[in-house]
């Protein structure tokens, strides 16, 4: 199964702006990339129902891992019709995941830089933010993962864009956890992915 390492960025609208700007100077425009995601958030996994508005596509993903929990995410998609993101969603939670599930609207442009793909983005419950990933084959050896944490780190530090620690990532999904908890007043977002 792929892996995707990825690694995120939180930060304000202008550093959002500069960061556009310097992604259409230096890298390529891979476009927009708006999307509404339907998010189970489940104790060691993230299972998410894609709606891609912009390409017209739909897609499953299963996150063999949780955000906050290691850089490198094994991944299995299931291209869907974009007419079955409700009967999608209406399986999940008939299974009984209802209550781990949160929406959200992802308004996004993705970009190349040296090999790393950089999705900046805005959603409610992050606000401005990027990911920066490089996606690797099966199973890959020890240096790929290292070698792609390596590229992320340094296409991170030309752009001048603060990478989130591990710890970070773990107390900001967790906070959005409890508040997003069943009977909370939560936001209408979830953890963009």
């Amino acid at each position: 199964m792929p892996v995707e390492i990825e690694m995120r960025a939180r930060f304000s609208q202008e550093a959002h702006d500069q960061l556009i700007s310097r992604l259409q100077q230096d890298g390529e425009d891979l476009g927009r990339d708006d999307k509404h995601i339907y998010f189970y958030v489940l104790p060691h996994q993230l299972l998410k129902v894609t709606d891609n508005i912009a390409t017209n596509t739909a897609k499953i993903t299963l996150k063999a891992s949780k955000i906050g929990h290691g850089t490198a995410f094994p991944e299995t998609e299931i291209p869907i019709a974009r007419e079955d993101v409700a009967a999608a969603v209406h399986v999940f939670n008939a299974l009984g995941f209802e209550n781990t599930m949160h929406e959200a609207y992802n308004r996004r442009r993705n970009f190349r830089l040296h090999g790393v793909e950089i999705a900046v983005k805005w959603s409610e419950a992050w606000g401005h933010h990027a990911e920066f990933e490089v996606l690797l084959g099966d199973d890959p050896s020890p240096a790929a993962v290292e070698a792609a944490h390596d590229r992320i780190n340094s296409v991170a530090r030309e752009l001048g864009v603060p990478l989130m620690t591990e710890e970070e990532l773990a107390a900001f999904t967790a906070a959005f956890e409890v508040a997003a908890a069943p009977g909370s007043l939560a936001p209408d977002a979830a953890p963009s992915t």
